[in-house]
């Protein structure tokens, strides 16, 4: 049985113990998108720092259809706040790269973009990034590499969709910001059109085994093995015979 308050609770030491042994006095950066992750995140931290230490980065491609949830979201909170639209910046990469990017690499680029405002803006501001992935969405891979995938602490990455959502209610969260769909920003369609099954059914199957679609399982698992690379270190060759001194 999911207890929601001891994993809140539990999200919010993790943060405290995070920055008492990596920065006592630095901020958390949260980038802010207006869907449920990076909002709970934002929560949480203030819960955990108070809100004078957080800042959020609202992040809009251009124009950002629901960017006023993004807004409702540092405004509920009272947190500091930046816009940094990446427009630009993703227009000037793509047209400066001498040949046609494959749509897999427009869609990555953005969250590229947006993972390098967010060190620039840690960077300035003593901080550190909050990665703001869930477990289920980690489990198939549904996150950029050296995107949206990373950051300096990840209080919910072993948190399912409706776990998250759970949390996000007790922290006293506006609804629209919990329930809100969430979709991929660039081809109107919701993750859950993307992937071809429910979060339901993935949340239910990663905790439990239990799936009664036999195809949707299938997927499930060719998407967590083929992903699993994005949450393990970087391989790397250690010559034989080198060793390395540890004072």
């Amino acid at each position: 049985m999911f207890d929601a308050q001891k994993v809140k609770d539990g999200c919010i030491s993790f943060i405290r113990d995070f920055f008492e042994k990596n920065g006592k006095d630095c901020n958390a950066v949260v980038g802010i998108s207006g869907g449920k992750d990076s909002s709970i995140v934002a929560a949480l931290c203030v819960e955990a720092l108070g809100r004078d230490r957080v800042i959020g980065v609202l992040m809009p491609n251009g124009e950002q259809s629901d960017i006023d949830m993004a807004k409702l979201l540092v405004e509920h909170l009272g947190i500091k706040h930046f816009v940094v639209n990446i427009n630009d910046a993703f227009e000037g990469v793509k047209n400066a790269i001498p040949f046609e990017l494959s749509r897999q690499s427009i869609v990555n680029l953005p969250p590229r973009l947006r993972m390098s405002v967010l060190y620039a803006v840690s960077q300035s501001f003593n901080g550190r990034v909050a990665n703001t992935c869930n477990l289920s969405e980690d489990w198939v891979g549904y996150s950029t590499r050296y995107g949206d995938s990373v950051g300096d602490f990840s209080p919910c990455s072993h948190i399912t969709v409706n776990e998250m959502k759970q949390i996000g209610r007790l922290l006293g969260l506006p609804e629209v910001l919990i329930d809100k769909v969430p979709s991929d920003g660039l081809s109107g369609k919701t993750d859950e059109d993307n992937l071809g099954f429910t979060y339901a059914e993935l949340d239910r199957y990663i905790r439990t085994g239990e799936i009664e679609n036999e195809e949707h399982k299938k997927r499930i698992d060719y998407l967590h093995k083929l992903n699993q690379f994005k949450l393990e270190l970087m391989p790397s060759y250690k010559p034989e015979g080198l060793e390395i001194y540890e004072a």
